[in-house]
Protein backbone atom coordinates (compact mmCIF):
# COMPACT_ATOMS: atom_id res chain seq x y z
CA UNK A 1 0.00 0.00 0.00
CA UNK A 2 1.51 3.37 -1.12
CA UNK A 3 1.42 6.43 1.85
CA UNK A 4 -0.15 9.44 -0.41
CA UNK A 5 2.12 11.81 -0.61
CA UNK A 6 1.60 15.43 1.57
CA UNK A 7 2.61 18.49 0.39
CA UNK A 8 1.87 22.21 1.13
CA UNK A 9 -0.10 25.25 -0.87
CA UNK A 10 -0.01 28.44 -0.73
CA UNK A 11 -3.70 29.90 0.06
CA UNK A 12 -2.11 33.51 -1.70
CA UNK A 13 -0.73 31.95 -5.02
CA UNK A 14 -0.82 28.48 -4.98
CA UNK A 15 2.65 27.52 -5.35
CA UNK A 16 3.46 24.29 -3.89
CA UNK A 17 6.45 23.25 -1.10
CA UNK A 18 7.39 20.28 0.34
CA UNK A 19 7.70 20.93 3.92
CA UNK A 20 5.94 23.35 5.91
CA UNK A 21 8.11 27.39 6.08
CA UNK A 22 6.53 30.60 7.60
CA UNK A 23 6.85 32.25 4.37
CA UNK A 24 5.26 30.99 0.79
CA UNK A 25 8.78 31.54 -1.24
CA UNK A 26 7.08 32.55 -4.51
CA UNK A 27 4.88 35.49 -2.80
CA UNK A 28 6.26 36.18 -0.03
CA UNK A 29 2.94 35.91 1.89
CA UNK A 30 3.25 34.79 5.74
CA UNK A 31 1.49 31.46 7.01
CA UNK A 32 -0.28 31.00 3.62
CA UNK A 33 0.74 27.45 3.33
CA UNK A 34 -1.64 24.49 4.21
CA UNK A 35 -0.73 20.35 4.19
CA UNK A 36 -2.27 18.32 1.48
CA UNK A 37 -2.36 15.09 0.67
CA UNK A 38 -2.69 12.87 -2.02
CA UNK A 39 -0.77 13.46 -5.39
CA UNK A 40 0.01 16.52 -6.78
CA UNK A 41 -2.08 17.08 -9.83
CA UNK A 42 -1.66 20.15 -12.48
CA UNK A 43 -4.10 22.72 -11.66
CA UNK A 44 -5.97 25.13 -13.57
CA UNK A 45 -8.81 27.31 -12.21
CA UNK A 46 -8.28 25.53 -8.38
CA UNK A 47 -9.40 22.15 -10.31
CA UNK A 48 -7.17 18.68 -10.89
CA UNK A 49 -7.74 18.86 -14.65
CA UNK A 50 -4.59 16.64 -15.08
CA UNK A 51 -2.58 17.65 -18.22
CA UNK A 52 -5.46 18.04 -20.59
CA UNK A 53 -7.74 21.39 -19.99
CA UNK A 54 -11.02 21.79 -21.94
CA UNK A 55 -11.99 20.62 -24.55
CA UNK A 56 -14.84 21.58 -26.80
CA UNK A 57 -17.37 18.75 -29.09
CA UNK A 58 -20.32 18.58 -29.91
CA UNK A 59 -21.81 17.69 -26.50
CA UNK A 60 -20.69 21.07 -25.24
CA UNK A 61 -17.22 22.81 -23.00
CA UNK A 62 -16.15 19.88 -20.81
CA UNK A 63 -13.09 18.48 -19.08
CA UNK A 64 -11.05 16.60 -21.32
CA UNK A 65 -9.94 13.27 -19.12
CA UNK A 66 -8.89 11.26 -21.91
CA UNK A 67 -6.77 12.35 -24.91
CA UNK A 68 -5.59 15.50 -25.49
CA UNK A 69 -7.23 16.95 -28.07
CA UNK A 70 -4.39 18.95 -29.75
CA UNK A 71 -1.51 17.56 -31.62
CA UNK A 72 1.69 18.65 -33.26
CA UNK A 73 0.35 19.13 -36.94
CA UNK A 74 2.90 20.65 -39.93
CA UNK A 75 3.24 24.42 -40.10
CA UNK A 76 2.28 24.61 -43.80
CA UNK A 77 -0.88 23.06 -43.23
CA UNK A 78 -1.89 26.10 -40.76
CA UNK A 79 -3.70 28.37 -42.27
CA UNK A 80 -3.68 31.83 -41.47
CA UNK A 81 -7.00 32.69 -42.36
CA UNK A 82 -8.44 31.27 -38.99
CA UNK A 83 -7.06 34.79 -37.20
CA UNK A 84 -8.58 37.36 -39.01
CA UNK A 85 -10.10 39.51 -36.91
CA UNK A 86 -13.88 40.82 -37.12
CA UNK A 87 -14.63 44.33 -36.77
CA UNK A 88 -16.29 45.81 -33.50
CA UNK A 89 -17.86 48.53 -35.26
CA UNK A 90 -16.34 50.95 -33.26
CA UNK A 91 -13.54 52.32 -35.58
CA UNK A 92 -11.01 53.87 -32.41
CA UNK A 93 -10.84 50.65 -31.06
CA UNK A 94 -10.77 48.69 -34.08
CA UNK A 95 -7.83 50.95 -35.37
CA UNK A 96 -6.22 49.54 -32.14
CA UNK A 97 -6.68 46.61 -32.72
CA UNK A 98 -5.39 46.42 -35.83
CA UNK A 99 -8.74 45.61 -37.61
CA UNK A 100 -11.02 43.86 -34.92
CA UNK A 101 -11.00 41.03 -32.23
CA UNK A 102 -9.51 37.76 -33.66
CA UNK A 103 -11.96 34.83 -32.84
CA UNK A 104 -10.29 33.23 -29.89
CA UNK A 105 -8.29 35.85 -28.49
CA UNK A 106 -8.18 37.27 -24.50
CA UNK A 107 -8.04 41.18 -24.65
CA UNK A 108 -7.29 42.58 -21.08
CA UNK A 109 -8.72 45.93 -20.56
CA UNK A 110 -7.11 47.95 -18.05
CA UNK A 111 -7.57 51.44 -16.81
CA UNK A 112 -9.03 53.74 -13.65
CA UNK A 113 -12.15 53.33 -11.88
CA UNK A 114 -14.84 55.46 -13.52
CA UNK A 115 -12.71 56.20 -16.74
CA UNK A 116 -15.33 54.32 -19.27
CA UNK A 117 -14.37 50.57 -19.29
CA UNK A 118 -17.61 49.40 -18.82
CA UNK A 119 -19.13 51.89 -21.31
CA UNK A 120 -16.54 50.79 -24.23
CA UNK A 121 -17.28 47.27 -23.66
CA UNK A 122 -21.07 47.33 -23.66
CA UNK A 123 -20.64 49.45 -26.79
CA UNK A 124 -18.70 46.91 -28.33
CA UNK A 125 -21.27 44.35 -27.37
CA UNK A 126 -23.53 45.98 -28.84
CA UNK A 127 -21.92 46.83 -32.13
CA UNK A 128 -21.42 43.20 -32.55
CA UNK A 129 -24.91 41.94 -31.80
CA UNK A 130 -25.93 44.37 -34.34
CA UNK A 131 -23.42 42.98 -36.90
CA UNK A 132 -24.99 39.80 -36.50
CA UNK A 133 -22.26 37.62 -33.69
CA UNK A 134 -23.75 36.77 -30.65
CA UNK A 135 -22.28 38.96 -27.96
CA UNK A 136 -22.53 37.80 -23.85
CA UNK A 137 -21.61 40.23 -21.20
CA UNK A 138 -20.83 38.83 -17.62
CA UNK A 139 -21.42 41.39 -15.10
CA UNK A 140 -19.23 40.54 -11.82
CA UNK A 141 -19.40 43.75 -9.95
CA UNK A 142 -23.08 45.04 -11.06
CA UNK A 143 -26.38 43.90 -11.24
CA UNK A 144 -28.48 43.08 -14.46
CA UNK A 145 -30.20 45.86 -13.76
CA UNK A 146 -27.55 48.39 -14.06
CA UNK A 147 -26.18 47.58 -16.51
CA UNK A 148 -29.61 47.44 -18.72
CA UNK A 149 -30.05 50.97 -17.18
CA UNK A 150 -27.27 52.17 -18.76
CA UNK A 151 -27.24 50.24 -22.19
CA UNK A 152 -30.41 52.13 -22.56
CA UNK A 153 -29.14 55.80 -21.28
CA UNK A 154 -26.54 54.61 -24.43
CA UNK A 155 -28.63 53.43 -26.86
CA UNK A 156 -27.21 50.15 -27.16
CA UNK A 157 -29.81 47.61 -26.83
CA UNK A 158 -29.66 44.42 -29.13
CA UNK A 159 -31.38 41.41 -29.68
CA UNK A 160 -28.25 39.28 -29.90
CA UNK A 161 -26.45 40.66 -26.72
CA UNK A 162 -27.10 39.09 -24.17
CA UNK A 163 -25.85 39.67 -20.00
CA UNK A 164 -25.96 38.15 -16.95
CA UNK A 165 -24.60 39.26 -13.53
CA UNK A 166 -22.68 36.51 -11.75
CA UNK A 167 -19.43 36.31 -9.72
CA UNK A 168 -19.36 32.98 -10.17
CA UNK A 169 -16.23 31.50 -13.06
CA UNK A 170 -18.06 28.39 -13.50
CA UNK A 171 -22.22 29.96 -13.95
CA UNK A 172 -20.03 32.40 -15.84
CA UNK A 173 -18.54 29.61 -18.43
CA UNK A 174 -21.75 27.15 -18.38
CA UNK A 175 -23.61 30.28 -20.12
CA UNK A 176 -21.40 30.88 -22.78
CA UNK A 177 -21.68 27.59 -23.53
CA UNK A 178 -25.06 27.99 -23.72
CA UNK A 179 -25.26 31.47 -25.69
CA UNK A 180 -22.34 30.52 -27.80
CA UNK A 181 -21.12 33.79 -28.42
CA UNK A 182 -18.86 35.20 -30.85
CA UNK A 183 -17.68 37.83 -27.85
CA UNK A 184 -17.59 37.22 -24.25
CA UNK A 185 -16.98 40.50 -22.03
CA UNK A 186 -16.30 39.22 -18.36
CA UNK A 187 -16.44 43.02 -16.36
CA UNK A 188 -14.23 42.42 -14.21
CA UNK A 189 -11.64 40.01 -13.58
CA UNK A 190 -10.66 40.88 -10.14
CA UNK A 191 -14.78 40.47 -8.90
CA UNK A 192 -15.38 36.99 -10.77
CA UNK A 193 -14.02 33.80 -8.63
CA UNK A 194 -13.67 30.16 -8.74
CA UNK A 195 -15.57 28.50 -5.49
CA UNK A 196 -12.88 25.67 -5.86
CA UNK A 197 -10.32 28.05 -5.12
CA UNK A 198 -10.08 28.93 -1.88
CA UNK A 199 -8.61 32.75 -1.84
CA UNK A 200 -10.79 35.84 -2.03
CA UNK A 201 -11.78 37.05 -5.31
CA UNK A 202 -9.31 39.42 -6.65
CA UNK A 203 -6.51 37.94 -5.07
CA UNK A 204 -3.51 37.06 -7.18
CA UNK A 205 -4.41 33.20 -7.31
CA UNK A 206 -7.94 33.74 -8.19
CA UNK A 207 -7.47 36.61 -10.95
CA UNK A 208 -4.61 34.20 -12.24
CA UNK A 209 -6.58 30.89 -12.49
CA UNK A 210 -9.54 32.28 -13.73
CA UNK A 211 -8.30 33.80 -16.65
CA UNK A 212 -6.40 30.52 -17.42
CA UNK A 213 -9.61 28.78 -17.48
CA UNK A 214 -11.46 31.42 -18.97
CA UNK A 215 -8.47 31.62 -21.93
CA UNK A 216 -8.54 28.04 -22.01
CA UNK A 217 -12.52 28.67 -22.85
CA UNK A 218 -11.71 30.85 -25.72
CA UNK A 219 -9.10 28.84 -27.91
CA UNK A 220 -10.91 25.96 -26.96
CA UNK A 221 -14.16 27.11 -28.77
CA UNK A 222 -12.93 30.48 -30.90
CA UNK A 223 -14.46 33.05 -28.99
CA UNK A 224 -13.21 36.26 -28.91
CA UNK A 225 -13.19 37.25 -25.15
CA UNK A 226 -12.37 40.35 -22.95
CA UNK A 227 -11.04 40.99 -19.81
CA UNK A 228 -11.61 44.25 -17.87
CA UNK A 229 -9.51 44.54 -15.20
CA UNK A 230 -8.58 47.39 -12.79
CA UNK A 231 -5.51 49.08 -12.13
CA UNK A 232 -3.27 50.45 -8.74
CA UNK A 233 -2.54 53.84 -7.55
CA UNK A 234 0.78 53.57 -9.81
CA UNK A 235 -1.32 52.84 -12.76
CA UNK A 236 -0.23 49.20 -13.38
CA UNK A 237 -2.96 46.48 -13.91
CA UNK A 238 -3.74 44.76 -10.54
CA UNK A 239 -3.37 41.21 -10.14
CA UNK A 240 -0.56 38.84 -10.68
CA UNK A 241 2.15 40.06 -13.22
CA UNK A 242 1.58 36.65 -15.06
CA UNK A 243 -2.03 38.01 -16.42
CA UNK A 244 -0.28 40.69 -18.53
CA UNK A 245 1.79 37.33 -20.21
CA UNK A 246 -1.47 35.30 -20.48
CA UNK A 247 -3.12 37.29 -22.74
CA UNK A 248 -2.93 38.24 -26.26
CA UNK A 249 -3.52 41.81 -26.12
CA UNK A 250 -3.56 44.58 -23.14
CA UNK A 251 -5.49 47.66 -23.88
CA UNK A 252 -4.44 50.44 -21.31
CA UNK A 253 -7.66 52.82 -21.60
CA UNK A 254 -6.45 56.40 -20.22
CA UNK A 255 -7.86 60.05 -19.53
CA UNK A 256 -9.37 62.51 -17.17
CA UNK A 257 -12.69 61.84 -15.87
CA UNK A 258 -13.47 65.21 -15.19
CA UNK A 259 -12.55 66.04 -19.12
CA UNK A 260 -14.20 64.21 -22.13
CA UNK A 261 -10.63 63.20 -24.13
CA UNK A 262 -9.84 59.12 -23.18
CA UNK A 263 -7.10 57.57 -25.22
CA UNK A 264 -6.80 53.92 -25.90
CA UNK A 265 -3.51 52.28 -26.44
CA UNK A 266 -2.63 49.17 -27.37
CA UNK A 267 0.37 47.69 -25.10
CA UNK A 268 0.99 44.47 -25.79
CA UNK A 269 -0.85 43.05 -29.41
CA UNK A 270 -0.05 39.90 -30.99
CA UNK A 271 -1.69 40.08 -34.04
CA UNK A 272 -0.50 43.41 -34.77
CA UNK A 273 1.67 46.24 -34.28
CA UNK A 274 1.78 47.38 -30.67
CA UNK A 275 1.59 51.40 -29.55
CA UNK A 276 -1.61 51.84 -31.31
CA UNK A 277 -3.21 54.95 -30.54
CA UNK A 278 -7.39 55.52 -30.44
CA UNK A 279 -9.34 58.44 -29.49
CA UNK A 280 -12.35 58.57 -27.95
CA UNK A 281 -14.32 61.55 -26.44
CA UNK A 282 -16.89 60.87 -23.20
CA UNK A 283 -20.38 62.51 -23.58
CA UNK A 284 -24.13 61.37 -22.42
CA UNK A 285 -24.81 59.50 -25.60
CA UNK A 286 -21.26 56.94 -24.27
CA UNK A 287 -17.74 57.25 -26.12
CA UNK A 288 -17.69 58.85 -29.61
CA UNK A 289 -14.78 58.13 -31.94
CA UNK A 290 -12.81 60.95 -33.00
CA UNK A 291 -11.60 60.83 -36.39
CA UNK A 292 -9.70 64.13 -36.66
CA UNK A 293 -8.08 64.22 -33.49
CA UNK A 294 -5.29 66.60 -34.34
CA UNK A 295 -7.95 69.17 -35.08
CA UNK A 296 -10.02 68.53 -31.65
CA UNK A 297 -6.42 68.87 -29.81
CA UNK A 298 -5.29 72.10 -31.12
CA UNK A 299 -9.07 73.29 -31.12
CA UNK A 300 -8.40 76.10 -28.41
CA UNK A 301 -5.20 76.85 -29.28
CA UNK A 302 -3.90 80.40 -28.70
CA UNK A 303 -1.02 80.99 -31.15
CA UNK A 304 0.17 84.29 -29.91
CA UNK A 305 0.56 83.39 -26.17
CA UNK A 306 4.27 82.40 -25.05
CA UNK A 307 5.64 79.44 -23.96
CA UNK A 308 3.16 77.27 -26.61
CA UNK A 309 4.14 75.38 -29.40
CA UNK A 310 2.59 72.78 -31.43
CA UNK A 311 4.78 69.61 -32.09
CA UNK A 312 3.72 66.66 -34.22
CA UNK A 313 3.77 63.40 -32.84
CA UNK A 314 3.27 59.59 -34.00
CA UNK A 315 1.64 57.24 -31.76
CA UNK A 316 2.19 53.64 -33.36
CA UNK A 317 1.31 54.52 -37.10
CA UNK A 318 -0.69 57.87 -36.58
CA UNK A 319 0.54 61.35 -36.70
CA UNK A 320 -0.89 63.90 -33.95
CA UNK A 321 -0.46 67.36 -33.36
CA UNK A 322 -0.25 68.19 -29.74
CA UNK A 323 0.50 71.33 -28.00
CA UNK A 324 2.57 71.69 -25.38
CA UNK A 325 2.69 74.52 -23.38
CA UNK A 326 5.22 75.53 -20.70
CA UNK A 327 5.66 78.05 -17.49
CA UNK A 328 8.27 79.67 -16.13
CA UNK A 329 8.37 81.44 -13.10
CA UNK A 330 10.10 82.82 -9.90
CA UNK A 331 10.55 80.57 -7.33
CA UNK A 332 10.19 81.12 -3.45
CA UNK A 333 11.74 78.50 -2.53
CA UNK A 334 15.27 76.95 -1.80
CA UNK A 335 14.62 73.94 -4.08
CA UNK A 336 12.62 75.34 -7.48
CA UNK A 337 9.94 72.80 -8.52
CA UNK A 338 9.56 70.92 -11.84
CA UNK A 339 5.89 69.97 -12.51
CA UNK A 340 4.52 68.10 -15.21
CA UNK A 341 1.70 66.76 -17.02
CA UNK A 342 1.94 64.74 -20.20
CA UNK A 343 5.51 64.63 -20.38
CA UNK A 344 7.94 62.67 -18.59
CA UNK A 345 9.59 64.31 -15.42
CA UNK A 346 13.25 62.65 -16.16
CA UNK A 347 12.83 63.96 -19.66
CA UNK A 348 12.47 67.66 -18.62
CA UNK A 349 15.13 67.84 -16.24
CA UNK A 350 17.15 66.41 -18.92
CA UNK A 351 16.44 69.20 -21.03
CA UNK A 352 16.83 71.91 -18.82
CA UNK A 353 20.12 70.96 -17.88
CA UNK A 354 20.97 70.94 -21.54
CA UNK A 355 19.45 74.54 -21.78
CA UNK A 356 21.54 75.83 -18.57
CA UNK A 357 25.16 74.25 -20.36
CA UNK A 358 24.74 74.81 -24.10
CA UNK A 359 22.80 78.24 -24.04
CA UNK A 360 23.74 79.74 -20.77
CA UNK A 361 20.49 80.11 -19.50
CA UNK A 362 20.24 80.17 -15.51
CA UNK A 363 17.29 78.17 -14.39
CA UNK A 364 18.43 76.95 -11.17
CA UNK A 365 15.81 79.58 -9.47
CA UNK A 366 12.87 79.35 -11.51
CA UNK A 367 10.10 76.96 -11.04
CA UNK A 368 9.25 74.91 -14.64
CA UNK A 369 5.92 73.78 -15.32
CA UNK A 370 5.48 71.69 -18.62
CA UNK A 371 2.47 70.23 -19.76
CA UNK A 372 0.31 69.23 -22.82
CA UNK A 373 -2.95 69.97 -23.93
CA UNK A 374 -6.13 67.37 -23.93
CA UNK A 375 -4.21 64.80 -21.06
CA UNK A 376 -2.52 63.17 -24.00
CA UNK A 377 0.94 61.59 -22.55
CA UNK A 378 4.12 61.89 -25.16
CA UNK A 379 7.02 60.16 -24.62
CA UNK A 380 8.94 60.32 -27.53
CA UNK A 381 12.11 62.03 -27.86
CA UNK A 382 10.85 63.71 -31.04
CA UNK A 383 9.13 66.13 -28.34
CA UNK A 384 12.52 67.40 -26.99
CA UNK A 385 13.21 70.36 -29.16
CA UNK A 386 9.69 71.39 -29.32
CA UNK A 387 9.65 71.50 -25.35
CA UNK A 388 12.82 73.15 -24.93
CA UNK A 389 11.92 76.04 -27.52
CA UNK A 390 8.47 76.43 -25.24
CA UNK A 391 10.61 76.64 -22.06
CA UNK A 392 12.75 79.08 -23.82
CA UNK A 393 9.69 80.94 -25.02
CA UNK A 394 8.35 81.32 -21.65
CA UNK A 395 11.06 82.40 -20.71
CA UNK A 396 11.27 85.43 -23.18
CA UNK A 397 8.45 86.26 -23.56
CA UNK A 398 8.38 85.90 -27.32
CA UNK A 399 5.95 83.32 -28.75
CA UNK A 400 6.84 81.14 -31.61
CA UNK A 401 5.76 82.16 -35.15
CA UNK A 402 2.22 81.15 -35.27
CA UNK A 403 2.61 78.76 -38.42
CA UNK A 404 5.54 76.91 -37.11
CA UNK A 405 6.10 73.38 -35.72
CA UNK A 406 8.91 71.96 -34.11
CA UNK A 407 10.05 67.99 -33.74
CA UNK A 408 13.38 66.80 -33.03
CA UNK A 409 15.78 64.77 -30.34
CA UNK A 410 17.84 66.47 -28.57
CA UNK A 411 21.49 64.77 -27.88
CA UNK A 412 23.02 65.79 -24.17
CA UNK A 413 26.12 67.93 -26.65
CA UNK A 414 22.52 70.19 -27.91
CA UNK A 415 22.80 68.90 -30.99
CA UNK A 416 19.54 67.95 -32.60
CA UNK A 417 19.25 64.75 -33.97
CA UNK A 418 16.86 63.31 -36.54
CA UNK A 419 13.54 61.15 -35.95
CA UNK A 420 11.50 58.58 -37.60
CA UNK A 421 8.95 58.89 -39.96
CA UNK A 422 9.26 62.92 -40.74
CA UNK A 423 7.38 62.81 -43.49
CA UNK A 424 3.84 61.77 -41.90
CA UNK A 425 4.59 64.50 -39.58
CA UNK A 426 4.81 67.29 -41.92
CA UNK A 427 2.41 65.66 -43.67
CA UNK A 428 -0.30 66.28 -40.91
CA UNK A 429 1.17 69.18 -40.26
CA UNK A 430 0.88 70.91 -43.24
CA UNK A 431 -3.06 69.36 -43.52
CA UNK A 432 -3.98 71.39 -40.95
CA UNK A 433 -2.38 74.81 -42.14
CA UNK A 434 1.05 75.02 -41.15
CA UNK A 435 3.81 76.37 -43.14
CA UNK A 436 6.83 76.24 -41.71
CA UNK A 437 8.75 73.64 -39.30
CA UNK A 438 11.76 73.85 -37.42
CA UNK A 439 13.37 70.72 -37.75
CA UNK A 440 16.65 68.59 -37.53
CA UNK A 441 18.80 68.80 -40.59
CA UNK A 442 18.62 65.33 -41.71
CA UNK A 443 14.87 65.79 -42.25
CA UNK A 444 13.55 65.27 -46.15
CA UNK A 445 11.20 67.85 -47.65
CA UNK A 446 8.10 68.23 -46.63
CA UNK A 447 4.53 68.18 -48.39
CA UNK A 448 4.15 71.33 -51.01
CA UNK A 449 4.27 74.52 -49.44
CA UNK A 450 5.67 73.88 -46.27
CA UNK A 451 9.29 76.19 -45.66
CA UNK A 452 11.65 73.49 -43.20
CA UNK A 453 14.05 75.50 -41.03
CA UNK A 454 16.89 73.03 -40.33
CA UNK A 455 18.67 73.23 -37.40
CA UNK A 456 21.90 71.31 -35.98
CA UNK A 457 21.47 72.31 -32.83
CA UNK A 458 18.83 74.27 -30.40
CA UNK A 459 21.68 77.04 -30.26
CA UNK A 460 21.01 77.14 -33.85
CA UNK A 461 17.21 77.15 -32.97
CA UNK A 462 17.29 80.17 -30.75
CA UNK A 463 19.31 82.07 -33.01
CA UNK A 464 16.84 81.33 -35.69
CA UNK A 465 13.93 82.44 -33.00
CA UNK A 466 16.39 86.05 -32.84
CA UNK A 467 16.66 85.25 -28.63
CA UNK A 468 20.16 84.39 -28.46
CA UNK A 469 20.83 87.72 -26.88
CA UNK A 470 17.58 87.73 -24.44
CA UNK A 471 18.51 84.07 -23.29
CA UNK A 472 22.46 84.91 -22.35
CA UNK A 473 20.76 88.44 -20.61
CA UNK A 474 19.25 85.94 -18.09
CA UNK A 475 22.83 84.25 -16.95
CA UNK A 476 23.86 87.90 -16.36
CA UNK A 477 20.49 88.32 -14.03
CA UNK A 478 20.94 87.99 -10.12
CA UNK A 479 18.97 85.41 -8.79
CA UNK A 480 16.19 85.63 -7.19
CA UNK A 481 17.48 83.93 -3.93
CA UNK A 482 20.78 86.95 -3.66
Amino acid sequence: MTRPSRHHVCTACGATAPKWTGRCSACGEWNTLTEQSGPREPRLGGRDVGAHGWRADEGGLRIALGEHPMRPVPLPSVSPDASEPFPTGIDELDRVLSGGLVPGSVTLLGGEPGIGKSTLVLQAVSATADRGGRALIVAAEESAEQVSRRAARLGSVAEAGFLMSTAHLMAAIEAADQVGPRLLVIDSIQAISDPAISSPAGSPTQVRECAQLLAQYAKATGTATILVGHVTKDGALAGPRTLEHLVDTVLSFEGDRHHALRSLIATKHRYGPAGELGLFEMNEDGLTSITDPSAVLLGDRRPDAAGTVAMPVVEGRRPLLVEVQALVTRSHSAAPRRVVQGVSPSRLALLLAILERRCDCHLGSVDVFASTVGGIKVSEPASDLAVALAVLSSITGFPLPPDAVVFGELGLAGEVRQVARPERRLAEAGRLGFRRAIVPEATPDGPPGMHLQRVRSVVEAVALLGWTDLVRHLKAAPSPAA
